[in-house]
């Protein structure tokens, strides 16, 4: 098996786009989309801002180190393409009998007439998350934040889950269609 000595990461900072890094570990992120901050603290890890971008360094790591060091990298990566491009999901709701119909209230998305229940389901919408419901069935979920959009989304599509029913029959429900 071969030992490294060291990896480092390299995060690009585009045109346009500013990051510090303060003491305490926390890297503040801004484009014109907006600003996202995050605390990133290990003692092994070092992190530092060059003339190209943030580097992500480990000495003589370990496994868990290596694979620390990747995930750093992979969150600073999603901060500059949140705050550069944004992050968009898109959702479809598919019915067979019952109509549902759609609605963004506030923080809450709400699903009304689900197999023809009465009370209306709901899915919490995160901050800084923007939910549009186009077409009736399509459902765009956008924001600057990758984890906080993920989660958004997953949370509409569980709000539609079928319980004490056969999947393969009853496929009504909000299914993701892509990602970009």
């Amino acid at each position: 098996m071969v030992k490294l000595d060291r990896i480092e990461h390299i995060v690009t900072i585009p045109e346009g786009v500013n990051a510090d890094i303060s003491e305490d570990g926390v890297v503040t992120v801004n484009g014109p989309k907006g600003s996202l901050s995050r605390t990133f603290v290990s003692t092994f890890i070092e992190m530092f801002q060059d003339g190209s971008g943030i580097t992500v360094r480990v000495d003589v790591p370990r496994r868990k180190q290596r694979a620390l060091a990747g995930t750093w990298n992979a969150h600073l990566s999603n901060m500059v393409k949140g705050v550069t491009d944004g992050f968009t999901y898109n959702l479809k709701a598919f019915y067979s009998h019952f109509p549902m119909t759609l609605a963004v209230n506030g923080d809450i998305f709400n699903v009304n007439n689900y197999f023809g229940e009465r009370v209306p389901r709901a899915a919490k919408i995160l901050d800084g998350v923007n939910v549009k419901v186009s077409n009736k069935t399509e459902i765009t979920v956008s924001g600057i934040d990758k984890e906080a959009v993920g989660q958004t989304a997953a949370n509409i599509e569980r709000c539609t889950t079928i319980k004490n029913r056969d999947r393969r029959v009853f496929q009504d429900g909000i299914y993701l269609l892509n990602k970009e």
